[in-house]
C-alpha cells in the first residue's frame, strides 16, 4: 500500500469516534472507502462513501453480508476498529459484560479478518484498533477485567496472524489510538476526557498504518510511535 496512490479501505465502527475520523481522513485524500456499521449517521452519510449498515461484527450473518458486499474487491487495508468497553471491578465482577467484549474486541475482529482474506492480496495490510489497557506490563492500576483480558487476546490474536501471514506478505499493524476524546471514554455524552481529539488520533494512525512493512508486522505501537509492551 502507498501513499502515492489511491487505496480501497475497509473500516469497521466507522459511524464515530476514531472510525468515522479515520474513514473522513481517508475520503478526502481519495481512498476508496467502505465503511461497516450497526447505524449509519449523519456525519458518516455526508461524506459520499460506501456504508454497509446493520453490521454486527460479533454475528456470523453480518460477517457474511460483509463478504457478500466486498465480493471481488480487493482490500488495500482492513481496519479493525470496532469496539465496546465496560466497566468491571473486582467488587462489581460480570461475567456477562466480560464476555460480550471478548466477543467484540477479540473474537469478532480475528473472525471479520479471517472471512475476508481472500480480498487481500500480497502488499495488503490489516490493522487492529486495541488499547495499552491490554499490555501486562502497563497495568498498574488493576480493574476493567473484560476490557483488558479481550485486548490482551486480540494483541496475541494480531500477532499469530502476522506470523501466519507472512508467507503472503500481508502485515499486521497493533496500535493503541491513545487516550481519545470520543464518547468511549465520556459516558456523559461530553467530550472532556482524552488527551488528543479523534482527528489527530486518526491521522497518526493512518501515517503508521501507511509505514506499516513487513518488518514491524505484528509490533505493538502506540499512535505516537512508540513501541509498546506487551
Amino acid at each position: 500500500m502507498s501513499t502515492n496512490t489511491h487505496n480501497t479501505i475497509v473500516i469497521t465502527g466507522a459511524n464515530r469516534g476514531i472510525g468515522y475520523a479515520i474513514a473522513r481522513f481517508c475520503q478526502q485524500r481519495g481512498d476508496t472507502v467502505y465503511a461497516l456499521c450497526r447505524k449509519s449517521s449523519k456525519d458518516l452519510d455526508s461524506l459520499g462513501i460506501n456504508v454497509i449498515e446493520d453490521i454486527e461484527i460479533t454475528k456470523q450473518d453480518s460477517i457474511n453480508k460483509v463478504v457478500s458486499a466486498l465480493n471481488g474487491i480487493n482490500i488495500d487495508l482492513l481496519i479493525n476498529n470496532a469496539g465496546i468497553l465496560r466497566d468491571e471491578q473486582l467488587s462489581h465482577l460480570n461475567k456477562d459484560t466480560i464476555i460480550e467484549q471478548f466477543n467484540v474486541n477479540a473474537l469478532a475482529p480475528l473472525c471479520l479478518s479471517h472471512a475476508l482474506l481472500t480480498n487481500l492480496s500480497s502488499g495488503s495490510k490489516i490493522a487492529f484498533i486495541t488499547s495499552r489497557m491490554g499490555s501486562i506490563t502497563d497495568n498498574t492500576s488493576g480493574g476493567r477485567y473484560g476490557y483488558r483480558m479481550s485486548k490482551a487476546a486480540l494483541n496475541i490474536a494480531a500477532v499469530s496472524l502476522a506470523r501466519d501471514l507472512t508467507e503472503n506478505n500481508i502485515s499486521v499493524g497493533i496500535y493503541h489510538p491513545g487516550y481519545v476524546q470520543t464518547e468511549m471514554v465520556n459516558s456523559n455524552g461530553s467530550l472532556s476526557n482524552g488527551d488528543i481529539s479523534a482527528n489527530v488520533a486518526a491521522e497518526r494512525l493512518i501515517t503508521l498504518m501507511d509505514d506499516l512493512t513487513m518488518s514491524d508486522s505484528g509490533v505493538f505501537k502506540h499512535s505516537n510511535g512508540e513501541t509498546l509492551p506487551w
